[in-house]
């Protein structure tokens, strides 16, 4: 196929390139800076680019819509990244006559009352079931694996010996592999269209949060002490870290909010069929070898 990507530059979306060309496919992908071919052709630009957008989609089979924003210091920021690059990308693929969009949403966009990242994904899933496309939408639950700097920080502090977490939950969880395999069959001709997926590992009823900083724990050879958080702790700390990092604070009272949330545990009714996609990675196996590419890497 000949694929248009966005996001390609990011965690997910590194990986997802690898594998696209490993499969043989043609790939374009946005960037801001230089990248190193490895078999992708780079287009200059970003989302707000009427002509990088219109280069990257022109040919195209299909679009994997990943770039997102994950943390912003207001609405406007979110909406900007997430709805208008989102609305963006499909006025250039349907001026372009190309069908196919698969888009990478969040569990968040189920509780869009609930933080103003998920608030903006669920406005963009609207924008994409409006748009008169091929659309398929994958609604992740927490990714990880080999580059990931979000779970990196779980794993430090197992190395450390104690991992602070949200209070009581469960959360799904799904191997950066096993996504981007996913995101490659949906954007092949035929795949079922005008659907939402929430996949995971295959674990039933997913992890609480507990079993998951084990998990981590197992994967790094250590036996961390585990303190539930309570959420006004949480929010508290929130405050101050943006009062003392501003606009780059990590934990913004947004962040916050979702991390409390108790269910972030994939819906089994939205699992994608097993004629189109299986999981490949169990996590146990797959946080160890997260952790073995980290070490290598020097990151822990």
């Amino acid at each position: 196929m000949k694929l248009a990507i966005t996001g390609g530059t990011g965690f997910v979306g590194t990986r997802l390139l690898r594998l696209a060309v490993e499969a043989g496919h043609q790939v374009k992908a946005l960037t801001r800076r230089p990248q190193p071919p490895h078999g992708v052709q780079w287009i200059a630009g970003d989302l707000s680019d009427r002509d990088a957008l219109r280069e990257l989609v022109s040919d195209a089979d299909a679009a994997i819509h990943v770039a997102g924003v994950i943390n912003a210091p207001d609405r406007r920021a979110f909406d900007e990244g997430n709805v208008g690059g989102t609305l963006a990308l499909l006025a250039a693929i349907t001026a372009s006559g190309a069908r196919r969009f698969v888009h990478v949403s969040t569990l968040a966009a189920r509780e869009p009352d609930l933080s103003l990242y998920g608030a903006s994904k669920a406005r963009a899933e609207r924008l994409i079931a409006d748009s008169g496309l091929d659309w398929a939408i994958v609604r992740p639950p927490a990714v990880y694996g080999p580059g990931d700097r979000e779970t990196l920080e779980l794993f430090k502090a197992a190395c450390v010996g104690i991992m602070p977490l949200p209070p009581a939950g469960r959360l799904s969880a799904i191997h950066v592999d096993d996504l981007g395999r996913l995101l490659l069959a949906l954007a092949e001709p035929g795949a079922p269209s005008r659907v939402i997926y929430e996949p995971d590992d295959g674990h039933e009823g997913g992890y609480s949060h507990q079993e998951f900083a084990r998990m981590i724990g197992e994967a790094v050879d250590r036996r961390p002490f585990i303190v539930p958080l309570p959420a006004v702790l949480l929010l508290a700390g929130a405050r101050i870290d943006q009062l003392v990092r501003r606009d780059k604070a990590k934990l913004t009272a947004d962040r916050a909010a979702y991390f409390c949330h108790p269910d972030w545990v994939a819906d089994p009714t939205r699992k994608p069929p097993a004629e189109l996609w299986q999981p490949d990675v169990p996590t146990p196996r797959g946080l160890a070898e997260t952790a073995d590419w980290y070490c290598k890497e020097g990151w822990l």
